[in-house]
């Protein structure tokens, strides 16, 4: 993958895509998400968890607090994880080859569009590095973890909610993004679960 624009912002996105495209280990590639994630500022984690809490009041009670804590694990969580291995040096023990290169190959490709195909120019301070910032965590539970981009546990509305059994994923949204290019739903290993 090489840089393809004179916009800084999506060239430093694209250029750290790039690098993230050279991992071959789940132990690379968590250095590597680590480092993108160092690069965030307290301010820039404040506009992104304030993103997060305008996005999820906009959903309707009583579904807003079910599912407040698991979007708030699913970014927040997944950060503070990523930032703690790292800093305990357990990714130079994680020498396994990724499980599925392939997949994660097609999502960092993916990640520079999905960082600027939404239109955030309503949201004052938001800037498509923010975005990427849920692609890098996303990516660290999905490609390093080999956990599901969704927490196990979150609900989803109809009652249902991301499952682990036997060691398996199981999510009832799983495949209902397919049309949604810039879904993380797309690349996720959990499967879709049976609908009753």
């Amino acid at each position: 993958m090489s840089p393809t624009t004179s916009d800084p912002e999506r060239l430093r996105i694209e250029e750290a895509c790039s690098r993230l495209a050279s991992a071959r280990t789940k132990g690379e590639l968590g250095t590597l998400l680590a480092r993108e994630a160092e690069r965030y500022t307290l301010v820039d984690l404040q506009m992104i968890g304030g993103r997060l809490y305008r996005e999820v009041e906009a959903l309707p009670p009583p579904y807003r607090e079910a599912v407040r804590p698991f979007f708030t694990e699913q970014v927040l969580g997944a950060y503070h994880r990523l930032l703690s291995m790292h800093r305990a040096g357990k990714f130079a023990a994680m020498t396994a080859p990724l499980t599925d290169p392939g997949q994660a190959l097609a999502y960092v490709a993916m990640v520079p569009e999905g960082c600027f195909c939404w239109d955030d120019s309503g949201v004052a301070g938001y800037e498509p590095r923010h975005r990427f910032f849920y692609y890098l965590v996303a990516a660290f539970e999905m490609f390093v973890l080999d956990r599901p981009g969704h927490p196990v546990g979150m609900p989803f509305p109809g009652g249902f909610s991301v499952e682990e059994r036997s060691g398996r994923f199981l999510c009832p949204v799983r495949d209902r993004e397919k049309d949604v290019p810039h879904s993380l739903c797309n690349f996720c290993p959990a499967e879709q679960s049976e609908m009753p």
